[in-house]
Formats: C-alpha cells, structure tokens, sequence
C-alpha cells in the first residue's frame, strides 16, 4: 500500500530530530527505486542530474520541468523526497512563494531555497532580499500544508565567496525567516562543519559530500544532521559510462563493458509489471 505524503512527511521530520542520515541524490525514478531499496530512509533530488538526463546543463531546466520531475519521483517512490528546488526559479519573493506552491503540490516533504543569482557579476543576492525570498517560501509552505521541511542555502561557497562568517551570518537570517535546516554547500573541513554546526544549533544542518574524504561517522561526530552528494552518484555513473564509449570511439575495444552490472542482476533489482 502506497505511503501517504502525510506520513513521509512526518518520517522526514522525525529523522530530522536526532543523530545523522545520508540523503543521497537520485536522478531518476530507476535510481530512486534502487536507492530506496537499498535502504535510505529518504532521498534528495539533485539538479545537475537532473538537467543531465534531458541533455542540458546544471541550472537550465525550467520550474515546469522540476516540478514535473518532482511529482514523478514522489509518485514512485514510498520514502521521503526533499526537492533540490535551486533558486526558487525566480528573482522576486512573490514569484518565488509562487513557485514553491508548486513545488509543496508534488508531494515532496522537503524543499531548498538558495541564495545563488546566476549572475557572476553579483553570485549571491542581498542579505535583505535573500532574507524576503526565504520569508516568503516559509510563507507559501505554511498556506499549503505547512508540513514540508524548507532547507535554506546559502552557496558563497560554491561562487567564490568562501567566507565562513558571512556565510553562517546569512544562515542564521534564514533561520530566523523560517528555515527548519541550514545547509552551506562547499563547507569541506571538520573544523568549518563544527563551527557551522555549533553556530546554528539546534536547527539540524545537510553538508554536502561530493568526493572522497570525511566518513559517515566522522561527520556525524561534529552534530551533523543530514547528508547528501548533490550531483555526486549521477557523475559516477556518468563516468563510467564515458570511459567505456571513449574506449569504443578511441580504439574500437569493448573491453569497457567489462565493468557492466550482469543484466540478470539490475533487471533483478526493478519490480516486476508495470509500476
């Protein structure tokens, strides 16, 4: 029987409540099925990976597409989804908390805002109007349900701007403008995710882990809450498929293949019928 979005929606801020989980980032309903198989209690969507299944890049697919996308993975999927809902795909609070409605209609129990413009001319919007944004998808969460979880984002880090207290200044007027959890992408060393996790309790904190380096144990050690991978898994996938087909368009060998999964085996892993 099918999970009602009340409930994932209740596991999802349960999980929030103490110790850590890793919420990694599938990009498609296959890989959210295998995913949750495996498993994890609840998943993230990821933007770049998405933007790469329809052939475009990180940061140009529209509001109709995630949203579409959306709904098709919390369709399928029986765990917790927090949507990966950039920035809001508008510059204004008003189209912003539009927007978020929408988002909160798929049936996702978590949500993220950013702070990025898009413009590396000015990568991060004003505090003030940052804080309005955030405000108003607090806003268009409470009017539609009020149960969804919103993550606010702060990106310096990721557009060149890697300041530890601006960043934590910015996370904490998100904080205060109705974020339940705070998540500063680009954040790497133990002594940056402490200091932000001391600075922010005791709102729950996502770090992001895009490469090897820090375990799940040790990051759980500095209070971390929650943990994704961003575009991380889809680029390892990615990878494996471009060096078999470089070797073929290069040499003409398939040795490449090699590395395959057997068929019998991921055919193995999906339900059988139609879904």
């Amino acid at each position: 029987m099918p999970v009602s979005i009340s409930d994932k929606r209740a596991q999802f801020r349960k999980l929030h409540d103490s110790g850590c989980f890793v919420l990694p980032n599938p990009w498609d309903v296959g890989s959210a099925l295998l995913l949750q198989g495996m498993g994890f209690k609840a998943l993230a969507s990821t933007s770049s990976g998405f933007a790469w299944t329809t052939g475009r890049r990180d940061n140009s697919v529209t509001c109709d597409d995630v949203v579409a996308h959306l709904k098709t993975l919390c369709d399928a999927i029986d765990v917790p989804i927090n949507a990966d809902f950039e920035a809001g795909f508008a510059h204004d609070p008003k189209g912003v908390a539009a927007n978020v409605a929408r988002g909160v209609a798929t049936g996702v129990a978590g949500l993220s805002i950013e702070d990025s413009t898009g413009d590396p001319s000015a990568p991060l919007y004003e505090v003030k109007l940052a804080v309005e944004r955030m405000r108003a998808a607090r806003k268009a969460i409470d009017e539609n349900g009020g149960d969804v979880l919103l993550v606010g984002r702060c990106e310096g880090f990721l557009v060149g701007q890697p300041n530890l207290d601006a960043t934590i200044a910015r996370l904490i007027a998100y904080a205060e403008a109705g974020a339940d959890c705070l998540y500063a992408p680009g954040i790497r060393t133990k002594k940056e995710i402490a200091t932000v996790v001391k600075a922010l309790a005791p709102k729950p904190v996502n770090v992001l882990i895009a490469q090897p380096g820090l375990t799940v144990p040790e990051i759980a050690d500095l209070g971390v809450r929650r943990i994704s991978i961003g575009g991380a898994l889809a680029r390892t996938a990615w990878g494996a498929f471009l060096r078999a087909a470089r070797e073929i368009a290069d040499s003409g060998s398939f040795n490449g293949l090699a590395q395959g999964v057997p068929h019998a085996e991921i055919n193995g892993l999906f339900p059988k019928g139609q879904p």
